[in-house]
C-alpha cells in the first residue's frame, strides 16, 4: 500500500498527513472545498473568526452529508421494494 506524505492548508493553517496514492485528489479536492466554503461564508457574513468559519463549514458539511445518507437511504428501500415486486410477479407465472 503505497502512502504519500502532503499537506492540505485550511484556513491559513498546513496540515501533514499521509494518504493512499488513490485518495489524494479527493484528499485535496476537499481541502479546496473547505477553503472554499470558508471563503464564501467570510464574504457572505462578515465573519473573521476561524474558529467560527470552521463551525460553520463543520455543520454545513454534516447537513449535506445527513442529506446525501437519507437520499441513499431512500433509493436503497426502493430498489428493495422493486426486487420485492419482481420476485412476486416470477413466483407467480412460475
Amino acid at each position: 500500500m503505497d502512502e504519500l506524505s502532503i499537506r492540505i492548508k485550511i484556513a491559513d493553517r498546513e496540515y501533514p498527513m499521509k494518504v493512499k496514492v488513490e485518495d489524494e485528489a479527493r484528499v485535496r479536492r476537499a481541502g479546496k472545498q473547505i477553503n472554499e466554503r470558508i471563503r464564501s461564508y467570510r464574504e457572505q457574513f462578515g465573519i473573521d473568526d476561524k474558529q467560527d468559519l470552521l463551525a460553520m463549514v463543520a455543520f454545513d458539511c454534516l447537513v449535506d452529508k445527513m442529506e446525501s445518507d437519507e437520499k441513499q437511504h431512500n433509493i436503497d428501500d426502493s430498489v428493495v421494494d422493486k426486487v420485492k415486486q419482481l420476485n412476486n410477479l416470477i413466483n407467480q407465472s412460475l
